[in-house]
């Protein structure tokens, strides 16, 4: 794309949205860029029609996310989108974004001159970020969102992991068995898969019509590097130990497992649950109620859903939630 602008004099953007049939690009230039294409055999000849066959363009598409050191739940993601994509010849590209927004920060050069056809958003939960990300004029899937960010302003299709039924279930399970005190961590404006977890949680009280003592939930912001020591802080000033707590994630549970663990705190009558079945975290992987991810499938579906918003891109956005299954390990006597 990049000889084509510079033997056509243009940007590489203008090549990008010619051969992607985008608008913003004149007919008269849209022809010399499509001619220059073919000469140079980037493209076949047209076979008709006033555009070409986008599945003869060798497209690339970015997985955007924040944080390099991506854990092993999220390089199983990206791995098999970059496996079904290869399939279709299609390119993948990293593209790292920084963990948190700062005046003035742009989007990475990649994401705005023409570099790809698409963009698949993995692990970024800053709401200016996921906005600037949202105007891009590209095809987009993101992997979640944040609640501050309702869908209709995301301008791509949205995939959910659904959790608000599974943990219902699993507090449900957990009231019913006697502990009526339980406790829900983890930072619910983070993202919206969290703050579903924390309605199902607030739903299976509510079905019950059982009180939930909010002393016991922790649902405040957690900051990067930071989560232990919150975490640590707020199982400090409690007075009591509940029943339980239902984490928003295993990455949680671990927290609040190594407190346990370095302040020799009895758990005999504390049930801890997470969510992910993450095996990273070895002190509860394998051990704890969980809600099981299967990060394979869900690597296909994100890569089948960037090649169809690739293939049709003025069809309506749509928002889906993948559905889950509550693995259980160490659980009260439901009886």
């Amino acid at each position: 794309m990049q000889t084509i602008a510079d033997t056509l004099s243009i940007s590489r953007i203008s090549v990008w949205k010619a051969l992607s049939n985008r608008p913003g690009v004149s007919e008269e230039l849209r022809e010399k860029i499509i001619k220059e294409a073919v000469q140079i055999g980037y493209i076949d000849e047209p076979t008709g029609g006033n555009g070409i066959e986008r599945d003869r363009i060798t497209q690339t598409v970015a997985a955007v996310v924040a944080r390099p050191e991506s854990s092993t739940f999220w390089m199983q993601i990206i791995h098999q989108i970059a496996k079904e994509l290869s399939l279709q010849g299609i390119n993948l590209m990293y593209t790292y974004m920084p963990t948190h927004y700062n005046d003035g920060d742009t989007l990475p050069p990649a994401l705005t001159d023409g570099s790809v056809s698409g963009i698949i958003v993995l692990n970024i939960y800053s709401e200016q970020q996921l906005k600037m990300l949202s105007e891009l004029p590209l095809s987009k899937v993101f992997l979640d969102t944040v609640p501050a960010l309702p869908p209709d302003q995301v301008n791509g299709d949205i995939v959910l992991i659904e959790g608000r039924a599974s943990v219902e279930e699993i507090t449900g399970k957990l009231l019913d068995s006697g502990r009526k005190k339980l406790g829900f961590v983890g930072d619910i404006q983070y993202a919206q898969t969290n703050m579903d977890r924390y309605r199902g949680f607030i739903d299976a009280f509510s079905t019950r019509e059982l009180e939930i003592d909010t002393t016991l939930n922790m649902t405040k912001k957690l900051y990067l590097g930071t989560h232990y020591q919150q975490i640590a802080s707020f199982l400090k000033s409690l007075k009591t130990m509940p029943d339980g707590f239902v984490c928003a994630s295993d990455y949680i549970a671990h927290f609040i497992q190594r407190y346990f663990t370095e302040n020799k705190i009895d758990q005999t009558n504390i049930c801890l649950t997470g969510f992910d079945n993450n095996s990273e975290y070895t002190n509860v992987a394998n051990k704890i109620t969980t809600v099981d991810v299967q990060t394979g499938s869900m690597g296909e579906r994100l890569a089948n859903k960037i090649m169809f918003a690739l293939e049709n891109p003025n069809l309506p956005h749509e928002v889906s939630y993948v559905l889950t299954k509550v693995i259980y390990r160490s659980f009260p006597d439901q009886d």
